[in-house]
């Protein structure tokens, strides 16, 4: 069964998935692209798709699942973990696994022994992402108050907020009071918009400043050129 790496850095993860992929018997690694449409213009696919959720060229995690899974392959996702935003984005889509990249080699290689037998591989970060993780939805903001938040705490004036969302300025106040209110009372206060910033990327609803990891690890490999 053929294993392909779809990763934007792949020049410095490509030898780590060439020997985890080695390791595992009846599996062949095929080569490794930066792009979704890169790896689609093959004119044999592989039937297993390693995905890093974050692509340089921007594009959507979960459209980028949907594209391969689309086509028939299996496909197991690489992240690094800190941005709840992007893995809550592909938690429900069709993907076959969500693997850290920190994660020792061989837990990859079960993952996709897993992957390759069909399964499922529900990783504790996967779990998290969908269920597990109360702290996301511990808050209990409404869908109207996520609209809030994801605006107002991207530096959004309230009368520009209110624009968008056509409602009045002060309905967008009230609105704002009562998110500080909920998070104040679960313990994690938001008295300004910085820290307001900081719960809404915490809790999934903006994605994270771009991560730059430690220098060592295997996340660090694959992101050295950036």
């Amino acid at each position: 069964m053929d294993v392909a790496l779809i990763d934007d850095h792949f020049r410095y993860v490509d030898p780590s998935v060439r020997t985890v992929v080695s390791t595992v018997p009846t599996l062949r690694f095929v080569g490794s692209v930066a792009t979704v449409d890169e790896l689609l213009g093959w004119r044999e696919l592989p039937e297993i798709v390693l995905l890093d959720l974050r692509l340089a060229d921007g594009s959507s995690p979960a459209t980028n699942v949907e594209r391969l899974a689309g086509t028939g392959l299996r496909v197991l996702v690489l992240t690094s973990g800190e941005d709840p935003y992007l893995v809550r984005s592909v938690a429900m889509s069709e993907i076959h696994g969500l693997v850290r990249k920190s994660a020792p080699l061989e837990v990859l290689a079960e993952a996709l022994r897993m992957v390759m037998e069909n399964q499922l591989e529900f990783s504790t970060e996967w779990a998290s992402a969908i269920d597990t993780d109360t702290r996301l939805d511990e808050a209990r903001l409404t869908i109207r108050e996520q609209q809030v938040l994801t605006l107002y705490a991207r530096g959004r004036k309230g009368e520009s907020v209110a624009r968008e969302l056509r409602i009045s300025s002060d309905t967008v106040n009230d609105h704002v009071k009562s998110i500080r209110a909920k998070y104040s009372g679960i313990g994690r206060p938001a008295p300004d918009k910085v820290s307001l910033y900081q719960r809404a990327v915490q809790d999934g609803y903006l994605p994270a400043p771009t991560y730059y990891p430690l220098a060592g690890s295997v996340d660090a490999e694959d992101r050295r050129s950036g």
